[in-house]
């Protein structure tokens, strides 16, 4: 593992960032309609009890990843091919993310620049900075927290000016009951973002206060999901049910309908900023979950001597879907994998390493 340390100030911000990924600018929870902001504080809670079994494992193992989890765990052979599956899972999401950046850019700014020009740089820029080392990572989203805040309250401040909301998309409260709102939270958004912070096992024994893992954690997930909840509130209350539904980017249909005494118009820049932060950190995340995982998997010396390797593969994966609406389908079979490696797995791994300890206790 490579020798730094972050800390607990640079991992929230980090988590937070990666929290927003792309859920921000989607149309996140619009399977439960008007009450999608219920959805999300749902699944919220659902994070929060996947994080106690994420917790109790780092607590078993302090000085471990989560590919060390699974081959304590499992044993050496069988954990192995586990930790693997984790890898690919992780090198798999990187390309999703890398792509739907990609999709928004040319939506939105850059119609006639090819896919693989604009998913190439973005990737190479991810390879300099891991390169430099997770610290590097931890001190660059500190700046950019900033940058993206400003730009949160910019936009929000904007749209609530701009005189195009309307409560009344927002009502009636429960109107298709509670059935939508509940098959919406689980497993949908509770896999996607929420369970998605598995990754940060891999970056936990680099923490330089162990104890403060549960304050970060919770803090992230609590001040994440009310943003998203907030998120998805405001685009329903321009837009409309129907159009959030049917929109792919509706933040960025809701940035455009600003326009304010006829000068201030035109600031879909503001959700194409937002999401180069928010998935320049979250791709990175995963992709340096990928090669870390390599380096113990794989006994190499050090993570910068495949980094690029993996960049051109991520590349290229993240191509390989020939639209965005093929992309999109890809993403509902994703969720059938994700439910095993982010949440029946890990509960494995602790039940097990509860029954050793049991034993162990018991033999000694």
């Amino acid at each position: 593992m490579e020798k730094a340390k972050i800390s607990a100030i640079q991992l929230f911000v980090m988590m937070f960032i990666f929290e927003m990924g792309t859920a921000v600018v989607i149309s996140y929870g619009a399977e439960a309609r008007k009450d999608a902001w219920l959805a999300i504080l749902l699944a919220m809670c659902g994070g929060i009890v996947l994080f106690f079994i994420y917790y109790f494992l780092f607590r078993h193992y302090p000085n471990l990843s989560l590919i060390g989890y699974a081959r304590k765990a499992f044993g050496k052979y069988l954990g192995w091919i586990i930790g693997l599956l984790y890898i690919l899972f992780f090198l798999y999401i990187s390309a999703r993310n890398v792509r739907e950046f990609g999709d928004l850019l040319l939506s939105s700014t850059l119609p006639q620049t090819p896919l693989f020009a604009i998913n190439s740089l973005f990737v190479l820029i991810m390879c300099y900075v891991l390169y430099l080392g997770i610290e590097v990572v931890g001190r660059t989203a500190e700046v950019f927290i900033v940058i993206l805040f400003f730009l949160g309250g910019t936009g929000n401040l904007l749209i609530l000016l701009s005189g195009n909301v309307s409560l009344d998309n927002l009502w009636p409260f429960l109107e298709d009951g509670w059935k939508p709102i509940l098959t919406t939270a689980f497993p949908n958004l509770l896999v996607f973002p929420f369970a998605e912070l598995l990754v940060f096992t891999m970056l936990l024994p680099y923490l330089n206060r162990p104890k403060l893992v549960k304050k970060v954690w919770l803090s992230v997930l609590i001040l994440s999901s009310v943003v998203l909840s907030w998120t998805a509130s405001l685009n329903i209350a321009v837009l409309g049910i129907d159009r959030f539904e049917r929109s792919t980017f509706p933040l960025l249909s809701t940035m455009g309908m600003v326009n304010i005494a006829e000068f201030l118009q035109r600031l879909d820049a503001i959700v194409v900023l937002t999401m180069l932060i928010t998935v320049f950190f979250k791709a990175s995340i995963y992709l340096y979950g990928t090669v870390i995982g390599m380096v113990e998997l794989f006994k190499l010396k050090n993570h910068q001597q495949i980094l690029l390797l993996t960049g051109v593969i991520l590349i290229f994966w993240s191509l390989m879907a020939p639209d965005t609406i093929e992309h999109y389908e890809e993403g509902i079979f994703t969720h059938y994998i994700a439910i095993p490696l982010h949440m029946v797995i890990p509960l494995l791994m602790l039940l097990v390493s509860l029954i050793r300890n049991h034993f162990k206790k018991k033999s000694n």
